[in-house]
């Protein structure tokens, strides 16, 4: 495979991480910790501005309960405000040492919502590779000014990656859209 091929799949390589992440942050009615972990809090009396991840270590009990165990005891109030302040439909209780989420069953009206912001972020996936695609043919079409052989070759090549990689999101899709479906 050419280098600028090579380029061109580890950038859409980079993309596809940013989609499973962005994806994983969809509640499926299950416990998991991708659903707080990246959340912002406003630590310290707003001094400092961390995830949850790097404030406290996340565990489920069960299929339906997170337990987030703070580093600094400290911090407990502040991480329950800003998990409820990011309006995820999440409510933390504060149990001692602890904070405790219980993760309610979706609603089949909740469900639809998340299918539609899911196909919305399976767009936002697509566009970025497209952007990824044309960023690797002006690439191409630089480096092989002239040689349209070339540059016929490694469009063909990268069309190829594209394609692979748009039938890989529509499985990530499909995978998703029965996790939301299944009750």
């Amino acid at each position: 495979m050419d280098p600028l091929a090579q380029e061109t799949k580890k950038k859409i390589e980079r993309v596809l991480d940013v989609l499973k992440s962005d994806l994983a942050t969809l509640r499926t009615g299950r416990a998991t910790p991708a659903l707080v972990e990246n959340i912002v809090i406003n630590a310290y009396g707003g001094t400092a501005k961390l995830k949850v991840m790097e404030l406290a270590t996340i565990g489920s009990t069960d299929s339906h309960t997170l337990v987030l165990t703070p580093f600094d005891h400290a911090t407990i109030s502040e991480i329950a405000k800003g998990i409820e302040a990011a309006n995820v439909g999440l409510s933390p209780i504060v149990d001692s040492n602890v904070l405790r989420i219980s993760i309610p069953q979706l609603s089949q009206e909740r469900r639809e919502e998340l299918i539609k912001a899911m196909k919305h972020k399976l767009e936002n996936g697509r566009i970025m590779v497209r952007q990824v695609r044309q960023q690797g043919l002006e690439e191409v079409k630089k480096e092989f000014d002239g040689r349209e052989d070339d540059i016929k070759r490694l469009d063909k090549e990268i069309q190829k990656l594209v394609d692979d990689t748009m039938s890989t999101i529509d499985h990530y899709g499909k995978q998703k859209e029965q996790e939301l479906l299944q009750i």
